[in-house]
């Protein structure tokens, strides 16, 4: 039962990242190319975490934020 409600604030948490991942790199004008070219990763890993297909590490949302001129945090809230 407890591992279930993880998985469940996790894939809620997956959602929340991929939504503001996608509103932002909007935001900023960048297509999934440029934002990929920016955080020095690939394109298609862009849209798998903007499909919540992917779990980022930390060093990545970094490199996000920073292409994208936010606080890392501000993937995740």
């Amino acid at each position: 039962m407890k591992e279930r409600l993880i998985k469940k604030q996790l894939v809620k948490e997956r959602r929340r990242l991929a939504d503001n991942l996608k509103r932002r790199r909007k935001k900023a004008g960048y297509s999934q190319v440029a934002l990929a070219e920016a955080a020095r990763t690939h394109r298609t890993y862009i849209s798998l975490i903007e499909r919540c297909a992917t779990n980022p590490s930390l060093a990545l949302l970094a490199r996000l934020a920073a292409a994208l001129h936010i606080k890392t945090v501000d993937l995740l809230r």
